[in-house]
């Protein structure tokens, strides 16, 4: 079983609770207008990796506390990310999906994929971006309609201090010299950064 990946992380602060690893996963049905990451909407975009080989890089790479799921469309990809949760979970990691769908949608969709993959989730983030809605003022989200879902209690203490975690912007130089950023953060914030390098 394969997972078709946009960008894999080892280890992030900004992309959910704690130090985890991201995986933004390529492709998306849904193309939200205004999405900030439309290159990752393509299927046949990324790289294709073993769902068991991905699983033991996560295991042996940085100490961390879970994983996060982000896209693309994550749903698109259930079966493959069901299994891989499963596996990290065993191994005492947590799970944090994004979606653009609903969860109600979701739990209605005759998909046991979809199912599997909401049964591995610790914490979900439902609804697609709405760029006239942007909303950066709670942790991780974009815009005013997206939804925190506390699946399980691993994070359910956050629920109340959501306002007080702030969103923050990671920025790597790669070797070969290019820039990378990801987190969430608004563009004035960018352009003030990007004019500070200049």
């Amino acid at each position: 079983m394969r997972i078709q990946v946009h960008r894999f992380l080892p280890s992030t602060r900004v992309e959910g609770p704690g130090l985890r690893a991201c995986l933004q996963v390529q492709g998306c049905p849904i193309h939200c207008p205004g999405c900030a990451v439309p290159f990752t909407w393509p299927d046949h975009g990324g790289y294709a990796v073993d769902v068991e080989e991905l699983a033991q890089k996560i295991l042996e790479g940085p100490p961390i506390e879970g994983i996060t799921f982000l896209g693309g469309e994550p749903f698109a990809q259930a079966r493959s990310l069901a299994a891989l949760a499963k596996i990290l979970r065993q191994n005492g990691l947590s799970v944090m999906t994004f979606t653009g769908y609903r969860l109600e949608d979701l739990q209605r969709a005759s998909n046991p994929d979809y199912h599997d993959l909401i049964e591995a989730t610790d914490l979900l983030i439902d609804g697609p971006f709405q760029k006239a809605n942007l909303d950066t003022s709670r942790p991780w989200i974009g815009s005013s309609n997206q939804r925190y879902h506390f699946l399980t209690d691993r994070y359910k203490s956050l629920e109340p201090v959501l306002k007080d975690i702030p969103n923050r912007l990671e920025v790597r130089i790669q070797p070969d010299g290019r820039v990378t950023a990801n987190g969430l953060a608004e563009m004035t914030d960018l352009d003030a950064l990007f004019r500070s390098l200049l």
